[in-house]
């Protein structure tokens, strides 16, 4: 019974593993004595028998036992034989098929983490909101700037960064946030980061204990749900309305520590800020001593009207802190984003990049860095502003067929999605289901949610779609909108 349970693992080993043969009948016996087939105590065949069962050559069972010996998991008693050790688990002798999948015991922030949001509702396909057309890339240009500044790399560049990031990206980051996003800043005051949700968690980790209130709109960027709930903040959702995050006196009786928007194109939305609600905005932080986090989502692309400014271009008093990232305009792997500190935070924020974060990337910065210096990045941000208008229309075109009374589009201005917003009480999950079942990924409005009950619409992106996809897809969308529409109006 014991040559047929480890031919088995030896066989299951060989198949995956380049493991030597004396490796693999170690990692073989190791099993069956972990999984209770063999028990303490218990008595093993004779090399000389286990050699011939399992058809290998002896001195490689020998070389086996001996190793297993010498951990601890056998005995050798000299005229008797060689047992299991006592100290082995004395685990129950059950065939694997009888025993039972436990679910992980996760704390309640880890339950919290994992229940939305989950992998499979994020998959990346041609109308998920939020992902750029990366097919684009300049990928032969851009391995050149990496292969030159690895070739030329000092010793430092290849060590951590506890000064906030390479510091000509810095530079470059605080030029273009001061000619196009109105942001009064020094280099000194960005700091480089992995992404925007690791932004959120630094300053969740630096400007608020757990349990501490953030006003977040609701409905919510999943990212940012995710990155504060794992801070342990106390999440309070406020509304959102045409104009933005819309907060009232209600949301007053729960004074903020933080409060998290994305003024510039609300995601999932699509709203825009108004200038009367930033100003609000800006009020109510100097009011409780808040601090405000600007996800400037999207302020890249907007396609009518003139740019709307950033709330840290009017911040005042230094309550506002700036962050975006260059996943949009390039690629969703290359993993740079910005933070943009008030000057008294500086300090405090460099140290706890460093020792939270343990920074690095340095080539890959300096790449980045020398790319806009030389103006592919402005480049490849007009391209993509051609590329994203066109899809945008061609999607507008093919969604009017089911607007009008009962569904209108918010968000098309600007960014690289759109929402139909339909009836606050038609199941817009159970129409992202059928959609899906054409081939076609959209996202629910109220799976955002994350108190209000009364926001239904489907969350279209076009800027991962080629332009034949929108045009064979929004067709298909827009007839299968009206379907739900006539059933939502009839009761059926």
């Amino acid at each position: 019974m014991l040559s047929e349970f480890l031919l088995v693992e030896l066989a299951r080993l060989r198949s995956a593993s380049e493991l030597p043969l004396h490796r693999q009948l170690y990692e073989a016996l190791r099993r069956v004595m972990l999984d209770g087939y063999l028990q303490a105590g218990e008595r093993l065949a004779s090399s000389r028998d286990l050699a011939q069962g399992l058809g290998l050559s002896r001195n490689t069972v020998i070389t086996a036992l001996n190793q297993l010996t010498v951990e601890g998991y056998l005995v050798s008693r000299v005229g008797s034989g060689t047992y299991v050790s006592d100290n082995c688990p004395k685990a129950a002798r059950k065939p694997r098929a009888q025993l039972a999948v436990q679910r992980p015991h996760l704390s309640r922030r880890g339950e919290l983490l994992t229940s939305r949001y989950t992998a499979d509702q994020l998959e990346v396909q041609p109308f998920t909101a939020g992902i750029p057309d990366f097919s684009v890339f300049p990928t032969a240009l851009w391995q050149r700037l990496q292969n030159k500044h690895w070739r030329m790399s000092y010793p430092e560049m290849l060590d951590y960064s506890c000064a906030g990031g390479h510091a000509p990206l810095r530079r470059a980051v605080a030029d273009y946030l001061r000619v196009f996003r109105s942001v009064q800043l020094d280099a000194d005051q960005v700091i480089i980061t992995a992404g925007t949700q690791q932004s959120i968690a630094l300053c969740a980790h630096l400007l608020a204990d757990p349990g501490d209130t953030l006003w977040i709109e609701d409905p919510a960027y999943w990212g940012a749900v995710k990155a504060l709930t794992a801070g342990g903040l106390r999440l309070h959702p406020v509304a959102v309305d045409g104009e933005g995050m819309a907060p009232g006196a209600a949301d007053e009786t729960a004074p903020p520590r933080l409060i998290y928007v994305t003024p510039s194109h609300q995601y999932p939305t699509g709203a825009v800020m108004s200038l009367a609600r930033r100003q609000q905005l800006l009020d109510t932080a100097g009011r409780h001593g808040a601090w405000i986090l600007e996800d400037d989502y999207d302020s890249e692309f907007r396609f009518s009207g003139p740019p709307v400014s950033s709330l840290a271009g009017l911040d005042k008093d230094e309550r506002v802190l700036y962050m975006g990232t260059f996943s949009k305009v390039l690629y969703p792997g290359l993993k740079l984003g910005y933070l943009v500190v008030p000057k008294s935070l500086i300090g405090p924020f460099r140290q706890a990049h460093y020792d939270l974060n343990r920074p690095g990337q340095m080539p890959l910065q300096a790449a980045l860095s020398e790319f806009i210096g030389m103006g592919h990045f402005t480049a490849a941000l007009r391209k993509s502003r051609v590329s994203y208008a066109l899809r945008r229309q061609s999607l507008l075109e093919g969604l009017k067929p089911c607007l009008g009374e009962h569904a209108f589009i918010s968000g098309a201005g600007q960014g690289l999605h759109l929402c139909v917003r339909l009836p606050p009480t038609l199941d817009d999950q159970a129409l992202a289901r059928r959609i899906a079942e054409h081939g076609l990924l959209v996202r629910p409005l109220s799976g955002y949610c994350l108190q209000r009950r009364d926001a239904r619409g489907l969350v279209i992106g076009y800027g991962y779609a080629p332009l034949a996809g929108i045009r064979q897809g929004a067709p298909v969308l827009a007839r299968l909108i009206q379907e739900e529409l006539r059933r939502w109006k009839t009761g059926f």
